[in-house]
């Protein structure tokens, strides 16, 4: 079968025949339907990121995966057959943490899948049971395949991490594949006012289209003072780097209330500068870092588009087969298009 393999150590990224998984004790098959392109799967590819619990010398990306079940293997329960049609959560809990000797206490981090494991840039994968969500046929595989980290990671940061609260002013930095769905979760929350930043006035423009009462251009001289009058003079409440870029983060603590909140969503190798922390804390501010999303937040995401309160329509930015993932990583790159989420189709 094709399959997109990184090797990172070396630096590659190549489109390779490979053979077709076979799943083993709990595990299923999956026959690839659709399987999102993320700025992560670029990181990873031009080596900004790198895998924290690799699996071996290669591994299939792809993170965001929607499919049918193709095989069920041994000890699976019987509740998934042949034909479901699933979305996989994005990563699981690694299995080998509490043996290894850099943590004091058993480690909780999580191996993610298409990172630390094969993913779904391929025509089929394997996936343990457990990390398998039922998706209704009303919603479009191409949609289902993003929701366990394009929404499921901001709405993590927007109704956990960040405390975001009705009627109270929320601000996102970079409305792009996560923070166009984060403004679209803080307006389902009932936040407000929302305020968006992006430099991309095509960006700024769909800010508003998902929800956000106002959208700036962090360059805008008059920026600082523009936040302050959406806000009543206040500043935000919370503010939210979706795009994981140094400089956002020193503009965005200057826009926050007493006792208010950055959370650090984008994920960056770049240090965590902060110029005046007499300020910080003087005013009781906060930065809280992000990764990922909850128990039970994927499957309560696929329960709100069942019911009409979450539309993901408007998040697919184009579809792509998936021979041509290296341009599909160059228009995500070169923001061709200004994309939330492209699609790979096998």
């Amino acid at each position: 079968m094709l399959a997109g393999r990184l090797n990172a150590e070396a630096g590659t990224f190549e489109m390779k025949q490979v053979p077709v998984p076979e799943p083993g004790p709990g595990e299923v098959r999956i026959r690839v339907r659709a399987a999102g392109v993320c700025l992560s799967d670029v990181h990873l590819i031009d080596g900004s990121l790198k895998p924290a619990f690799p699996s071996g010398e290669e591994v299939t990306l792809g993170h965001e995966v929607a499919g049918e079940i193709d095989v069920v293997g041994p000890d699976v329960p019987d509740t998934w057959q042949p034909g479901a049609r699933v979305t996989l959560a994005a990563g699981e809990r690694c299995g080998v943490c509490p043996q290894c000797t850099r943590f004091r206490e058993p480690c909780l981090a999580v191996r993610t899948r298409g990172v630390d494991y094969d993913g779904g840039w391929a025509e089929y994968a394997t996936a343990t049971h457990h990390t398998l969500v039922a998706i209704p046929d009303s919603l479009p595989f191409e949609q289902a395949a993003i929701v366990p980290d394009a929404v499921s990671t901001p709405w993590g940061a927007v109704a956990g991490t960040g405390r975001a609260e009705p009627g109270r002013p929320a601000g996102v930095w970079g409305v792009g594949g996560l923070g166009a769905h984060a403004v679209q979760l803080l307006r389902l929350l009932g936040a407000a006012p929302i305020v968006a930043v992006d430099p991309l006035e095509s960006a700024r423009g769909r800010a508003l289209e998902f929800g956000a009462d106002f959208a700036f251009d962090p360059a805008d001289p008059e920026f600082g003072d523009k936040v302050l009058a959406a806000t009543g003079g206040n500043g935000l409440d919370v503010a939210y780097d979706m795009a994981g870029v140094a400089a956002v983060r020193g503009q965005a603590l200057k826009t926050l209330a007493r006792k208010g909140r950055l959370v650090l969503v984008g994920l960056t190798p770049e240090p965590l500068a902060v110029k005046n922390s007499i300020a910080l804390s003087v005013r009781g501010l906060q930065v809280l870092g992000h990764y990922g999303s909850a128990s039970g937040d994927v499957e309560r995401l696929i329960d709100l588009t069942r019911h009409g309160r979450l539309d993901l329509s408007r998040s697919i930015s184009g579809t792509m087969p998936l021979a041509e993932a290296p341009a599909a990583v160059r228009a995500l790159t070169d923001k061709t298009g200004d994309p939330i989420r492209l699609i790979l189709v096998p």
